[in-house]
C-alpha cells in the first residue's frame, strides 16, 4: 500500500490515538525490542551516574552528577558506564512485553469505563493513562525487580566497599545462595512503591499535559484537519519532558531508599526506616533527593525518547485496511 493510502486512514489528530485492537501485537513486540534497547543503550550511564551518587560514603557524597562521571570514567573507563547492561538488557524484553500488554489494554478498558462521566479530556486521559501505567507497571515487577537487583549490584561493584562479580550469573549465584530467591527480591515492596506510583503519575502527567497544550493549539476536537509529523512528535515530547518532571521529583525519596536497600550486603540488612534515618543523619533531609539531576535528566530524556519511539510505533503497527 503507498504512503497516500495510509495517510488517508489516518487523517487527525483524534485518530492517531490507535487502540490496542488496532495494534499488530507481533510487529510492536519485535519493533519495540529493538527499539527500546537502543533507547536504553544511550541512556544506561545516566542511570549508573543516579545509583553511584544514591549509595555514595564518605568524600564521595560531595560529588556531582559530572564529577561522578568523570570519576567512573577514570577508573574504569567507558566499560565502567555500562555495568550490568547485559543483565538489563536480557530483562527488558519480558518486561516490556508484560507492560506494554497490560498499559495497553487498560488504558482502553479504562476510557470506556470513564465515558458515562463525561469529563474533560485532560482528566479522562489522566485517569485512563495513569491507572493504566499503575497497573502496568505492578504486573511486571515480578521480572523486573531480580533483574534490577542484580543490576544495580553490578553498577556499584567495587565501589564504596561493595563487592565485586564476575557477571549477573554470579550476582544471582551469590545473592540466591545467601539469602534464597527473596534475595533477588528485596526491596520488592519499595520497587512496588517506587515504579508503580512513577509510572501512574508519569503516564497520568503526559496523557493530561499533551492534550492541555492540543486543546491549547485548538486541535484537540479538529478530526478534519491532521497536524503535521514535526507537530505531532514535538508535543509529544514537550509531554514527556514535563511527565519527567513531576515524577522525579515525587518519587526520588523512594527510589533513592529502595537503592540502598538493594546494593547492601546480605549480612547488613537495614530495614527502610534505618536507611532513611542514616540518609537525614549524613547530609539532611536533602540526602532524600540525591541523584536527583541524573534521575530527572533520565526521566525526561528516558520518558521523552521511549514516548516518542512508542508513538511512532504505534503509528508504524497499526492495522491500516486496504483503501
Amino acid at each position: 500500500m503507498d504512503t497516500t493510502s495510509r495517510a488517508a486512514k489516518i487523517p487527525s489528530l483524534h485518530q492517531t490515538e490507535i487502540n490496542w485492537d488496532n495494534l499488530d501485537k507481533t510487529k510492536l513486540y519485535v519493533v519495540g525490542a529493538g527499539m527500546f534497547s537502543g533507547v536504553t543503550l544511550a541512556l544506561y550511564p545516566v542511570s549508573v551516574v543516579k545509583t553511584r551518587m544514591q549509595v555514595a560514603s564518605g568524600d564521595a557524597m560531595s560529588r556531582n552528577a559530572l564529577a561522578t562521571f568523570k570519576n567512573i570514567l577514570k577508573v574504569d573507563g567507558v566499560p565502567g558506564l555500562y555495568r550490568g547492561f547485559a543483565t538489563v538488557i536480557i530483562g527488558a524484553v519480558p518486561t516490556r512485553i508484560i507492560f506494554l500488554t497490560a498499559l495497553e489494554t487498560t488504558k482502553a478498558a479504562s476510557l470506556k469505563l470513564v465515558e458515562p462521566f463525561k469529563l474533560s479530556e485532560p482528566v479522562r486521559a489522566a485517569f485512563a493513562n495513569g491507572l493504566a501505567g499503575l497497573l502496568a507497571s505492578t504486573c511486571s515487577q515480578a521480572i523486573f525487580v531480580p533483574i534490577d537487583v542484580i543490576s544495580q549490584k553490578l553498577m556499584v561493584q567495587g565501589y564504596s566497599g561493595n563487592a565485586r562479580y564476575k557477571g549477573g550469573i554470579d550476582v544471582a549465584r551469590k545473592v540466591i545462595k545467601a539469602d534464597g530467591i527473596r534475595g533477588l527480591y528485596r526491596g520488592f515492596g519499595l520497587s512496588v512503591m517506587t515504579y508503580a506510583p512513577s509510572s501512574a503519575v508519569w503516564w497520568a502527567s503526559y496523557g493530561s499535559s499533551q492534550r492541555i497544550i492540543w486543546s491549547a493549539l485548538g486541535h484537540l476536537h479538529d478530526k478534519e484537519e491532521a497536524p503535521s509529523q514535526l507537530k505531532l512528535v514535538g508535543i509529544q515530547a514537550s509531554g514527556g519532558v514535563f511527565a519527567g518532571a513531576v515524577t522525579s521529583f515525587v518519587t526520588t525519596p523512594i527510589d533513592t531508599i529502595k537503592t540502598r536497600l538493594q546494593v547492601m550486603d546480605n549480612e547488613n540488612k537495614p530495614k527502610a526506616g534505618e536507611v532513611v534515618k542514616r540518609l537525614i543523619a549524613e547530609d539532611g533531609w536533602k540526602g532524600l533527593y540525591r541523584g536527583l539531576g541524573p534521575r530527572f535528566f533520565s526521566s525526561s530524556a528516558w520518558g521523552t525518547s521511549m514516548i516518542v519511539c512508542y508513538e511512532y510505533l504505534k503509528r508504524l503497527c497499526a492495522k491500516v485496511e486496504e483503501v
